[in-house]
């Protein structure tokens, strides 16, 4: 395994300032957003889409550091109600499988999408109910009207490029859990969609992600991102996991992103991490840095630190 870092952490830093910081902090990998729902400070998309050279400038910056690239990230809703927003994020998702195919990666990571309600207006609808049997039919009709459609043509696309979709689990998108991934891996195809496992999103639904890494079995897993969630206990007996109150203010919610080992301890880790070996998973844990009470620069180095504590470094 290597450790990885998903370089909008170092958002302030020019490109080749994040990959100095990066390799001199301990990182091995780095992953790349290229827009939606990332700023993609580090990437110039149309570029590696339009210019070989400017290909052989990227992965020489990289390279040269002795890093490696593990994944591009367009993060994003391409199942957005708005048809501006829509557009813009499925030519970003498409443009990203493209960029990959042209550098020889082989993975990019992005979420589900979650569409609207089918009856107009411009604003996601994601169920978390379905006591109604309105949310039940919705569900289904966003499913086979917007899900199936778009993921069997994206997925299409992806293994004519020979590229893999890690699907990030995420609240807020039609695939969020377990069984939702595996629906969604079941209309594009498991060749092509896997999971981008971050075990950060499991935490405040009560799920165990090496539970999750064991039920989707083996090869499923295609990228992971290393990320914590401090559970406030209060605050969830209080008002549970569906907090809607902004993630502006730290202590205050029921759950919030952390650093790694802030959350959950280093033997959680150490299980998570040999969990993914046992599913054969060798690839990167790349450090994903949302923790509002600690710098990019701290908490990064507090998480490869941990890492490094905790990854098997050979095989037997």
């Amino acid at each position: 395994m290597k450790i990885g870092l998903f370089t909008d952490s170092l958002g302030d830093r020019n490109f080749e300032a994040a990959l100095d910081w990066a390799a001199a902090a301990g990182v091995e990998a780095v992953e790349i957003g290229t827009g939606n729902f990332s700023q993609a400070p580090h990437c110039d998309l149309q570029r590696l889409l339009t210019s070989s050279e400017a290909r052989g400038g990227f992965l020489g910056a990289i390279e040269s550091r002795g890093l490696v690239l593990s994944a591009l990230n367009c993060n994003g809703n391409p199942l957005d109600p708005h048809p501006e927003r829509r557009s813009g994020s499925q030519q970003v998702l498409s443009d990203t499988l493209v960029a990959a195919a042209e550098l020889g990666l082989d993975t990019i990571v992005t979420m589900s999408g979650c569409p609207g309600d089918l009856g107009g207006g411009v604003y996601p609808n994601w169920v978390t109910c379905m006591w109604q049997p309105e949310y039940v039919e919705l569900v289904e009709r966003q499913w086979e009207e917007e899900v199936r459609p778009y993921w069997e043509a994206t997925a299409k696309q992806a293994r004519q490029l020979k590229v893999r979709i890690a699907i990030e689990m995420h609240p807020g998108q039609v695939a969020y859990n377990t069984r939702t991934l595996e629906r969604l891996r079941s209309i594009g195809g498991p060749d092509v969609i896997g999971a981008n496992l971050d075990p950060s999103h499991l935490f405040f639904q009560n799920m165990r992600p090496e539970v999750v890494v064991q039920a989707l079995g083996k090869g499923a897993v295609f990228h992971v991102h290393a990320k914590d969630t401090r559970i406030q206990p209060l605050e969830m007996e209080l008002n549970g996991s569906l907090d809607t109150r902004p993630m502006l203010t730290p202590g205050e919610r029921s759950w919030e992103y952390v650093t790694l080992g802030y959350g959950h301890d280093e033997m959680f880790w150490r299980n998570f991490v040999s969990t993914l070996r046992v599913m054969d998973y060798d690839g990167v844990l790349s450090i994903e840095h949302e923790d509002r009470l600690m710098s990019p620069e701290e908490g990064i180095q507090k998480s490869v630190k941990l890492l490094q504590d905790v990854m098997p470094r050979t095989n037997p």
